[in-house]
């Protein structure tokens, strides 16, 4: 199945102004990362992605620059705002304690397949996909 584009951000939890979330969007440009604002302090990043339709998930393909850890939940456009997303991908180790320490290894691909880790979406995928991913330093997603 071919991938399916993210058509629009719906929120985002911060972001540097050289580095806006709208990175995100930008397929061709791989190498631009969306970065936390260089005073949040918090460790986390968070951002709510519309995918152009609804699909099915059977694989995600994560870039990453320096995050220790990445969950990804699942929802649907048309659920009632009280529904909770679902968790497609548990929280997930991308970097060593070691590594997040010493600033080693921050970048890199990691490729989520159906059945590998985190639970299937055979009912239809998820229109809305929300990342969380969090580190003890700056965390960048690309």
């Amino acid at each position: 199945m071919a991938p399916v584009k993210i058509s629009h951000v719906v929120s985002f939890s911060s972001q540097d102004p050289r580095y806006p979330v709208e990175n995100l969007l930008n397929p061709d440009n791989p190498r631009r990362p969306w970065l936390s604002c260089p005073q949040d302090k918090s460790g986390q990043l968070k951002v709510e992605l519309q995918l152009e339709r609804a699909v099915p998930i059977g694989y995600i393909d994560v870039g990453n620059c320096g995050c220790a850890f990445l969950q990804i939940d699942v929802g649907r456009s048309s659920w009632p705002l009280d529904r909770p997303f679902v968790t497609l991908l548990p929280a997930t180790m991308l970097m060593s304690l070691t590594d997040s320490k010493q600033g080693k290894n921050r970048s890199g691909v990691r490729m989520f397949k159906d059945g590998k880790e985190g639970k299937s979406r055979k009912d239809g995928g998820g229109l809305y996909e929300k990342q969380r991913c969090s580190t003890k330093e700056d965390c960048e997603c690309y």
